[in-house]
């Protein structure tokens, strides 16, 4: 009888751990995926309030080929099932079930990103994100007043007030979320530039700082030529003289431009013309990057009032109107 009874134990013994070894080799053995056509991923979305049990059916109906009720207990087993997080995520090829835990509990969305590419105006920004890949179009119903009230800043004019760069984002995120970390990123980056400036710049304010940027961005062709475009335009603006710049007619042309800027074009009077008002034009006119902030606030000490497209990015400076024409024969002209 004791011997088949320190049978049975040992049988018990050896069914068990065998159950343990098996459960083991589930938790870090790889999810079969049955992703559609030509995906390699599997996606999951959790809304707020999914029961732990609820989230295991949906990875099982997401397509990951696992029993729900062996991950809902697995989930209860670790003690970490009311620790998962709402949101959007992606099961990848080889990811256990232990590692999809972590995953949910972490929080560790899956990212999607826009770039906001420097000399963009608000209208082109605004475009960019539509096109982005499941970015919820929130800003895209409102006016421009609205949308500044949204991000908390109202009665500010949006042109410029967006800092390019490249923003990650979980998916069904809105476009609203991305521009107000853009417009933070912007008022940080002005700040540093601001704290930074020359000494007796005619820059009354960051904002004057931050318009400036803007036509540096739309000028420059070639990096190199940064900091001196921007001494062309503060030596300018010393004695008052005409700003004369292209990029401020366009702007203020709005969808009128057709693309070529014409002599009729220099004459029409606008906020934003710089042939025909002193100063700098009432708002930024683009998106300026860092290297055209501190251009702004940092320019090149030069003699130069003038400058004319070379025709290979680069420009060339004068610090004589008659130097000036010549290259513009030489350069434009072809004389």
């Amino acid at each position: 009888m004791r011997r088949i009874l320190v049978w049975f134990t040992g049988l018990g013994l050896a069914a068990a751990l065998a159950l343990m070894g098996t459960a083991l080799w589930w938790l870090h053995a790889p999810l079969n995926l049955r992703a559609a056509p030509g995906a390699q991923v599997l996606e999951l979305e959790i809304e707020l309030g999914t029961s732990p049990r609820q989230v295991a059916q949906a990875v099982a109906a997401s397509g990951a080929q696992v029993w729900p009720v062996a991950l809902f207990g697995w989930f209860r087993l670790s003690g970490q099932a009311r620790q998962i997080k709402a949101g959007n995520y992606e099961i990848t090829p080889g990811m256990s079930p232990r590692k999809l835990l972590n995953m949910l509990v972490r929080g560790e969305e899956s990212l999607k990103s826009v770039t906001l590419p420097e000399g963009l105006n608000f209208s082109q920004v605004l475009a960019t994100l539509r096109r982005a890949e499941q970015l919820k179009p929130e800003a895209q119903q409102l006016s421009p007043s609205q949308l500044m009230a949204a991000l908390g800043r109202p009665g500010l004019h949006p042109e410029g007030r967006f800092f390019p760069d490249t923003y990650t984002y979980a998916k069904g995120s809105s476009d609203l979320a991305v521009l107000k970390r853009a417009a933070r990123a912007m008022d940080k980056r002005l700040a540093e530039a601001w704290a930074q400036r020359q000494p007796n710049l005619p820059l009354r304010s960051p904002d004057d700082a931050l318009v400036l940027a803007s036509i540096i961005e739309k000028e420059t062709g070639k990096p190199s030529d940064r900091a001196q475009i921007g001494g062309v335009f503060i030596n300018r603006l010393r004695i008052g003289m005409l700003l004369q710049t292209d990029p401020t007619v366009i702007y203020g042309l709005g969808e009128g431009f057709d693309g070529n800027l014409r002599k009729r074009d220099l004459r029409a009077d606008t906020p934003y013309n710089t042939y025909t008002r002193a100063g700098l034009p009432p708002t930024p006119i683009a998106m300026p990057g860092k290297a055209a902030l501190l251009a702004a606030v940092q320019p090149a000490k030069t003699p130069a009032f003038y400058f004319v497209a070379k025709g290979d990015g680069s420009s060339h400076f004068s610090a004589s109107l008659d130097e000036h024409n010549r290259a513009v024969n030489k350069y434009i002209r072809g004389k």
